[in-house]
């Protein structure tokens, strides 16, 4: 079954939530990215594995992660309550059928679950992604699926927010088939550390045009 990589920094409110939600047989791998709540304790408690990774960012947790999952599949979601693990069974079944070597969960968004401006940016990303890449893609969204040694042979190298969007283009470059699954998104729990801030935003935004740069 299933490894599942949950970044997670100050989301005391949300773990028990989200581990409750868990499906049967995926196992959780918080990982810990400097909070200063109880977190990692929270997460063990309601058996989680959990790792810490010091150097903030959310591609150093997700790369954290990845290296402490040793199932066939690992998937990646938010640890923040906007998204629901009942939803992974879903995302992961395409990819252990053999009918697409990366999927992303497509955000249905409730009302007020988004922020305007998150919400176009993320449409501006999404039509950039397709424009280079021809992929009938309308999100980059955090919940995914794919196949460990297929994402470690990719050689991510970002470490912050640009991530989500350097797994897309690299999986492209590397002949494999990406595709969205749409999937439930709810207003989260606390302020998202990327787009809950203008400095979190403009991070995000360097991060990833870096990314679109060197991917050409």
């Amino acid at each position: 079954m299933p490894d599942v990589v949950l970044p997670a920094l100050n989301e005391a409110a949300a773990i028990p939530w989200v581990l409750s939600r868990m499906p049967h047989g995926y196992r959780p791998i918080v990982v810990d990215n400097g909070s200063t709540d109880r977190t990692a304790e929270l997460a063990a408690e309601h058996g989680a594995t959990v790792v810490h990774e010091e150097k903030r960012g959310f591609g150093a947790a997700c790369w954290a992660g990845l290296e402490a999952a040793s199932a066939d599949i690992v998937c990646f979601m938010d640890c923040d309550a906007s998204l629901d693990p009942v939803a992974l069974p879903l995302v992961t079944a395409y990819v252990e059928r053999g009918d697409a070597d990366l999927v992303i969960g497509s955000r249905v968004a409730d009302r007020g679950a988004w922020p305007v401006h998150a919400r176009l940016a993320n449409k501006a990303l999404a039509f950039e992604v397709r424009r280079r890449t021809k992929l009938r893609l309308d999100d980059l969204g955090p919940m995914r699926a794919i196949g460990r040694q297929q994402l470690l042979d990719l050689g991510m190298t970002d470490r912050r927010s640009g991530w989500p969007l350097e797994m897309v283009l690299r999986a492209v470059h590397a002949g494999l088939t990406v595709r969205n699954v749409p999937v439930e998104y709810r207003e989260r729990s606390g302020r998202s550390k990327v787009t809950g801030t203008a400095r979190g935003t403009a991070r995000a935004v360097r991060d990833m045009s870096h990314i679109l740069r060197e991917l050409r």
